[in-house]
């Protein structure tokens, strides 16, 4: 049994792989289970036995760069507390506004853009995504919540408190294509001070309390130093 089950994740690293070489030259639209199939040197009626769509294979491969990430590898290392819920969100807003500024910026734009056309069709690919996330940082979130909470840093919002973490994702998201054209949809006032005020929204609205907001966000965050120091150098 054990060998078979060897056996089973081999195979489906072997597609991972192959998958990662086609969506990387040919990008998603352009990319067939067919092409991955035959990449991988098997059957496409075998691939579907491992993954049932192309998009459950890009979801799948999104999920294990997120975990390879050793940002997220160390913010998922904190011990649950008001901090560890700052720089989760500090994190997030990190990810999605400065998607400009990244190194793969075309593959992370056409993510964005994929993110969205998914809610617009079928909505398969936003699901999965959405279902990888919440395993990978749903119970970080809500486990750091209720130590805020627990602390006097925070009050309680509702009963669910995994739905107030996808509000935080959601508004960034949406925030974030603003940025998508090459001119913007909206150019946000005072934008040098853009992501802390953007953090302090998210963190009023998981019901984080104004002297916590203040004692954990004392250091501006990155965009704000390098503007800042930039400014200073001219």
């Amino acid at each position: 049994m054990t060998s078979l089950r060897m056996t089973s994740d081999l195979r489906r690293q072997l597609i991972l792989g192959a998958a990662k070489r086609c969506f990387a030259r040919n990008g998603f639209a352009g990319t067939t289970t067919k092409s991955v199939a035959s990449a991988a040197a098997i059957s496409e009626a075998l691939l579907f036995k491992h993954f049932p769509s192309k998009a459950a294979l890009y979801a799948e491969i999104l999920a294990e760069e997120c975990e390879a990430d050793p940002e997220l590898a160390h913010l998922l290392g904190l011990k649950p507390s008001t901090g560890a819920l700052v720089e989760l969100m500090k994190g997030m807003v990190r990810h999605f506004m400065h998607v400009s500024d990244a190194p793969d910026q075309e593959e992370e734009t056409q993510r964005l853009r994929l993110m969205v056309t998914s809610h617009l069709e079928d909505g398969e690919f936003a699901r999965l995504l959405y279902a990888k996330i919440e395993k990978l940082i749903g119970a970080m979130f809500t486990a750091s919540l209720e130590a805020a909470i627990a602390a006097g840093d925070a009050v309680r919002i509702g009963s669910r408190p995994l739905n107030l973490f996808w509000f935080a994702h959601h508004t960034v998201l949406t925030a974030a294509l603003t940025r998508l054209p090459s001119v913007p949809c909206l150019a946000y006032d005072e934008a040098a001070d853009l992501d802390r005020q953007l953090c302090e929204f998210l963190l009023r609205g998981i019901g984080l309390n104004e002297a916590a907001i203040t004692a954990h966000l004392k250091a501006r965050l990155p965009q704000v130093q390098a503007e800042t120091a930039a400014a200073e150098s001219a």
